[in-house]
């Protein structure tokens, strides 16, 4: 590429050579499956057999009993479909599209659907700095020429800072679409501070910056073939390459106090958290080769990004949610670590810092135990070594979220765990390799869809304890069937009006719960938490759903008691008692999932903590509810098809009051873990089932 006048053909190639390594890196990150989709597939596969063996095992016990085949068939049947979650894959689906809405609301676009849980359980996030945890927004603050430290709009005497305003004037990339420069923020910086210059001939030829030179070129011809080169890049890459330095239009041989005076003018404004540039040059003669070398030092420019307004309150919620924020940066370790102290990733004094080339040298054990410092700020790293920081990570057992917004970035964005690319100054590949695009490429943004990720799983499991909770008072009434010899209270096509109608639209709805404000204030669960946790199922099957059984039995038993029956005697199935014992046994199993619903929006808060008009879909859910309940129950239809028949309206009264006290006992046991013991929360770390 530096051979001649970097002609286009040469160009050409070095970038699909590029292009060709990124692309394979890419296919070599390939695609994995998320790990709720692993979860859901576990829990499916999981209930799938517990449905079958409680169908066989009812299925062997009617058989031992002596019901007749295709009775006991569908009895069998009844249980199994009883013990299955049937909205398990609809709610995962509507919590997951749903919360992509409120991400979307709040800017944040989400590619890959199963992408929003992974993000709720990321450990660490490894973001860039420029237009991430800054505005993007650079001007020219402060500049080392000449001697001396100057403020970007002070005078100099006539002429005393043309090379330095000529090298940031021509040395760009830019394009200029209604004569407006479009292009990197930090090229139209410069070229806006150096204001209007006489061209100095027509541009000839470019040397491309890279991640590896950290620095580019621009030769610029005139007609009779002399012209200039100019030169602007880090300063550690640029002085190396100088023999002189410019005081105004004079050049002095570069010495090394002279070097080290340049040095310490690039250590102190990097410690102020500007971004450093050093800008040089070189005459042309019409045989002279374009390469840099022999430049003129023109001085240093330090650039001004300053962090978002409430990037700082974003961080400070990341460390209080228990997640770990490293800055990754191809910019110098001083203004890395100036810019992570004032939005407070660094908060210590001593913070690890690790450049690009210091990375290059590490075996990778040397990397995995730097990795264990608290507070870690890497710089001067290029794309594939950012990948391979990932990979470091999640070897440690992290789940890892990384921001880019360059083509080089992709390698690392398909790597990771979630890939969040930038909407506004990303590049097309880097948004394809994404997960999630920030549309207004703000890291406020990313722990606003983290909390959004983490709802997701929370809801999921509220899905799976109230569904679960009627599952015992669908077995119960079978169990008392064959060891006590009673009328069977509950029939199989009334199970299927409970799992399939009544019941679904209030497990859909509590998928759809926005984030509790508590979110936020705990760890992340690890990583392989599963969703079906020993609690969870011990407050469905050993204490909600028992209760709930009571309710129902009880109703039946009233019903039953209240006409003169007696224990022993068989009712016949079309029997109008048996029919209205039936239906009082459904209507107090629905009632009671009623309030269960609101029980189940938290594990530990009192239900009386939510607004009832948080969630809508709460609310049309319990509705349509309650409309199916008087259908089944009151309408010809209902009583034809669920074998229902109306019972007293004294009974109802009691269903009611035993759903509140059903309510009220949950509300204690909720009250007592919150004084004095320990909840299933997401933040409450638990064996898995």
């Amino acid at each position: 590429i530096v051979a001649g006048e970097c002609s286009a053909a040469v160009y050409a190639t070095g970038m699909h050579t590029e292009l060709g390594r990124i692309a394979h890196l890419t296919q070599t990150a390939g695609d994995t499956e998320s790990p709720l989709q692993v979860e859901i597939r576990r829990v499916s596969r999981l209930v799938a057999l517990l449905a079958l063996g409680l169908g066989l095992v009812f299925f062997a016990i009617g058989q031992a009993i002596g019901l007749p085949f295709w009775v006991n068939f569908m009895f069998a049947i009844g249980i199994i479909v009883a013990n299955v979650p049937e909205g398990l894959l609809p709610t995962v689906t509507l919590a997951l599209a749903l919360a992509t809405q409120r991400m979307a609301r709040r800017n944040a676009l989400v590619r890959h659907l199963p992408a929003v849980e992974t993000l709720g359980s990321a450990t660490t996030i490894l973001t860039d700095k420029t237009g991430t945890l800054t505005q993007n927004r650079m001007s020219v603050r402060e500049l080392f020429a000449g001697g001396r430290h100057r403020l970007a709009a002070e005078r100099w005497p006539a002429g005393g800072d043309f090379h330095l305003r000529a090298v940031a004037r021509f040395c760009h990339s830019l394009k200029f679409p209604a004569d407006q420069p479009a292009g990197d923020p930090m090229e139209i910086a410069l070229w806006q501070f150096a204001g209007p210059i006489p061209e100095p001939g027509e541009r000839r030829g470019e040397i491309a910056f890279d991640a590896e030179r950290r620095r580019m070129s621009v030769i610029t011809r005139h007609a009779d073939g002399s012209g200039q080169l100019w030169c602007k890049g880090a300063p550690e890459a640029v002085l190396p390459l100088c023999t002189h330095w410019m005081d105004g239009d004079t050049a002095h041989p570069l010495g090394e106090d002279t070097r080290d005076d340049f040095n310490r003018a690039h250590t102190d404004m990097a410690d102020r958290g500007l971004r450093v540039l050093a800008l040089a040059w070189r005459p042309l003669a019409a045989s002279d080769e374009a390469d840099e070398a022999q430049l003129a030092l023109a001085g240093l420019v330090g650039l001004e990004d300053p962090p978002r307004p409430d990037v700082h309150a974003a961080v400070e919620r990341c460390h209080e949610a228990g997640l770990r924020v490293i800055m990754v940066t191809g910019d110098h370790p001083r203004t890395a670590v100036a810019v992570a102290r004032e939005v407070s990733i660094v908060r210590g004094p001593s913070p690890l810092v690790i450049s690009g080339e210091a990375l290059r040298a590490m075996a990778p054990a040397a990397l995995q135990l730097a990795l264990d410092a608290p507070e870690i700020v890497f710089a001067r790293v290029s794309a594939e070594q950012k990948m391979l920081i990932v990979q470091a990570l999640q070897r440690k057992g992290e789940i890892v979220a990384v921001t880019g917004d360059g083509v080089n970035d992709a390698p690392a964005l398909k790597t990771a765990d979630i890939g969040i690319a930038m909407g506004l100054s990303g590049t097309d590949v880097a948004r394809e390799a994404a997960d999630i695009v920030l549309l207004d490429d703000h890291f406020a943004t990313i722990v606003n869809a983290i909390e959004e990720g983490r709802a997701v799983f929370g809801n999921i499991r509220k899905f799976l304890t109230y569904i679960l909770t009627s599952n015992i008072p669908e077995l119960v009434p079978y169990l008392a069937f064959v060891l006590y010899r009673i009328p069977l209270p509950l029939t199989v096509i009334q199970i299927l009006a409970v799992d399939l109608g009544t019941d679904m639209l209030p497990a859909l709805a509590l998928g759809a719960e926005p984030p509790h404000p508590d979110t936020m204030r705990s760890p992340p669960r690890p990583r392989h938490e599963r969703l079906l946790s020993w609690p969870l199922v011990a407050r469905a099957y050993l204490w909600l759903g028992p209760l709930q059984a009571a309710v129902s039995l009880t109703a039946f038993f009233v019903v039953l008691q209240a006409a003169g029956w007696r224990y022993g005697v068989m009712l016949d199935p079309r029997d109008p008692l048996y029919l209205q014992a039936t239906t009082a046994c459904l209507a107090a199993i629905v009632v009671t999932q009623g309030v269960n619903v609101f029980l189940c929006r938290h594990p530990r808060e009192a239900a009386l903590s939510f607004s009832i008009t948080g969630n809508r879909l709460l609310l049309l859910g319990l509705t349509a509810e309650a409309g199916l309940l008087m259908a089944i129950v009151f309408s010809s239809g209902g009583n034809w098809l669920f074998a229902t028949q109306p019972f007293p309206a004294e009974v109802w009264g009691g269903i009611v009051v035993l759903a509140l006290a059903f309510g009220t006992v949950e509300e204690l046991r909720k009250f007592v873990v919150r004084r004095w013991g320990r909840a299933e929360s997401p933040s409450v770390r638990t064996r898995a089932v």
